[in-house]
């Protein structure tokens, strides 16, 4: 792993793989680690990965302003009054077209998770030139009627408590226990727990990049307005972003493609992992680049 300065920040960045470019955007509190392994490495066959920490996750640089409560962001989301944030989706955007600019990289395709697909329509909106193709993943346009919580586990978990280093691999499996499609396991799941928290623990920053997105508009309009390949990818156990986020997304793209899997939750169920690195290569086949193997 390795880091440079981009937009301002520090970012901890990978690269692995040949071929085209493709960068990976991890979602909300999860690091670049946080990406299966063996995920990584099939999409590494085909293209040069690139992979890195968020703004306030992991290794890259954290931010000090004070967030709002978790029920307090959540509230404010459905309200005409967003949250006070020192940074929004449009920024992490930037940091993102900022890291390639550091590896002297023009043009990539881009795969986002969850808030990771959040930032990638952004990277996409605002930065149209640099983005070969999109896969958004279990994720959402920003308009707060489509994509939300499953409200029986809202309320659930607002109730939760803080994280701390002790309690932080329990609370993440009862979340993802809660989330997760019929593959998820749990003894691997503390595994890679384990080796994030021993990398990073910085709560207040996935506190700040809640707000973040809770704070940043609809991207609605301007998705409507883009002219890019993209694939959206959900699953219909998601509890998390709930499908008809996926739906909005794909009906707001122009021309753009959709995969919904049954057993998929909010997670890559590892049975899938072949069947959803064809679809991300599928869909980059569709931009004026060199031919992918298939």
């Amino acid at each position: 792993m390795a880091s440079l300065t981009a937009n301002g920040i520090t970012i901890e960045y990978e690269v692995s793989g040949s071929g085209p470019p493709l960068l990976l955007v991890m979602g909300l509190g999860g690091q670049m680690v946080d990406w299966p392994q063996e995920f990584v490495d099939l999409l590494a066959e085909r293209f040069t990965v690139i992979r890195f920490d968020n703004r306030d996750i992991g290794l890259s640089t954290k931010f000090d302003w004070t967030p709002p409560p978790r029920s307090a962001a959540l509230k404010q989301r459905f309200s005409r009054k967003p949250p006070e944030v020192g940074y929004y989706l449009s920024d992490m955007a930037d940091d993102a077209v900022g890291l390639l600019d550091g590896l002297n990289i023009s043009q990539a395709h881009v795969v986002g998770m969850s808030m990771g697909g959040m930032i990638a329509q952004s990277i996409a909106i605002d930065h149209s030139e640099r983005v070969l193709s999109l896969t958004s993943v279990m994720s959402t346009t920003g308009n707060p009627r489509v994509g939300g919580i499953d409200p029986k586990l809202l309320v659930p978990l607002l109730r939760r408590p803080d994280l701390t280093p002790e309690n932080a691999i329990d609370e993440s499996v009862w979340m993802f226990q809660r989330i997760s499609g019929s593959a998820w396991d749990e003894a691997t799941h503390r595994e890679n727990q384990a080796a994030s928290l021993e990398r990073s623990f910085c709560p207040e920053g996935t506190a700040r990049q809640l707000a973040c997105i809770m704070a940043s508009p609809d991207r609605t309009p301007q998705l409507q307005q883009l002219d890019v390949p993209t694939l959206v990818i959900h699953g219909l156990a998601d509890r998390l972003v709930l499908p008809s986020g996926g739906i909005a997304t794909v009906k707001a793209i122009p021309d753009a493609r959709l995969l919904m899997l049954p057993d998929m939750g909010h997670d890559i169920p590892k049975p899938r992992f072949a069947e959803i690195v064809d679809a991300i290569a599928t869909n980059a086949q569709r931009a004026n680049t060199p031919a992918l193997a298939v």
